[in-house]
């Protein structure tokens, strides 16, 4: 009996966004940002979310710590199964007024997020110590001495030297490089279950890029974190996730392993995406594949496939005239696409 409790606890995930729905009023229409997503963030592991700008990621990532703006209509459910000493709880987010005690306590305590652009993520206005700290007395101690002390701790986790210099300088005193291991050090000052980490690496060079996955990766090692990883680079999905979610105009396209994803790709998005990244063998000479078109703007959309326009294996009268329904290929391989049938359907 105890075997059983513990098997299905380990398989229980941390967090479960069901259906979730963001709807935001235009003055031509309705905007269907993030129409029905679904997908489980398990205990210690990475999942990506993959796509183009304007899929819907980032308000999706956002949805689940309550700051989108307030134009956007969000429904759903976000579940997120905390532990006690006593007891398992299940606190759907979404159920959360987005000022409440309760979602502000989760908020940067539970679940931290790394943003896309830290120079503005940071305030011109303090050091970079007096930040850090912040979050640490609110969530963690009300003693300053204590509070400086797991500042300067994590501001050298992340790999920033002389701490003490550094705790007492502004945001524009730091390199790009060093202002994100300053985002990640507050993020993890209070050793968040789940840190988002929404596009990371975008604004940084090669190297620094390099760098800084490596020390989220070190870190989730030590504190045994999940990471929510948005981006739109599959290289940096190769390299960090154990899951993948491949997501456009506003819904998951496909989802499975990275493995699955990246050997057995199906949908022609996923196979689009993979295409034009570049290959250390081939031709040299060779120019990149492209998917031609740009993302539609999900706006006042009949049903049909978002993807249909730019889609070279389309069927006429089929995805141009109906919503594409989920299909499980196999047990741990969804796809939403009319070419393929699920597991265990005849021909």
């Amino acid at each position: 009996m105890t075997s059983q409790a513990s098997v299905s606890q380990s398989e229980r995930p941390l967090l479960s966004v069901q259906d979730l729905k963001i709807r935001i009023q235009m003055d031509n229409g309705e905007m269907k940002a993030v129409d029905g997503v679904d997908f489980d963030i398990k205990k210690g592991k990475t999942l990506g979310l993959v796509g183009e700008s304007g899929c819907g990621k980032s308000l999706t990532s956002r949805a689940i710590i309550s700051i989108n703006p307030k134009e956007c209509e969000t429904t759903g459910k976000i579940v997120y199964h905390s532990e006690s000493e006593k007891a398992l709880h299940q606190l759907d987010l979404l159920s959360l007024p987005t000022r409440s005690k309760q979602i502000r306590s989760i908020r940067g305590r539970k679940i931290a997020m790394i943003f896309q652009e830290p120079m503005t993520a940071f305030s011109p206005m303090y050091t970079i110590g007096n930040q850090i700290m912040e979050a640490i007395l609110i969530h963690r101690t009300k003693n300053k001495k204590e509070a400086k002390k797991i500042a300067l701790d994590m501001l050298s986790k992340v790999g920033i030297s002389d701490q003490e210099k550094r705790f007492d300088q502004f945001p524009h005193e730091f390199s790009g490089g060093m202002r994100q291991r300053a985002m990640i050090s507050m993020a993890l000052s209070c050793n968040p279950e789940l840190l988002i980490a929404d596009e990371p690496t975008t604004a940084l060079d090669v190297t620094i890029q390099a760098q800084v996955l490596e020390l989220m990766k070190e870190l989730q090692r030590e504190f045994g974190m999940a990471i929510l990883l948005v981006t739109h680079d599959l290289g940096i999905i190769a390299e960090m996730c154990d899951e993948v979610a491949v997501m456009y105009l506003g819904k998951i396209v496909e989802q499975s392993t990275v493995k699955e994803i990246f050997n057995n790709p199906k949908h022609p998005y996923t196979k689009g995406l993979l295409k034009s990244m570049p290959k250390l063998s081939g031709n040299r000479h060779a120019r990149l594949e492209s998917i031609e078109g740009t993302v539609p703007m999900a706006m006042n959309m009949p049903p049909m496939c978002g993807f249909y326009e730019r889609c070279s294996d389309r069927i006429d009268g089929v995805c141009n005239t109906q919503a594409v329904p989920k299909t499980h290929i196999s047990d741990n391989h969804m796809v939403r696409c009319f070419l393929y049938k699920a597991e265990g359907e005849g021909e």
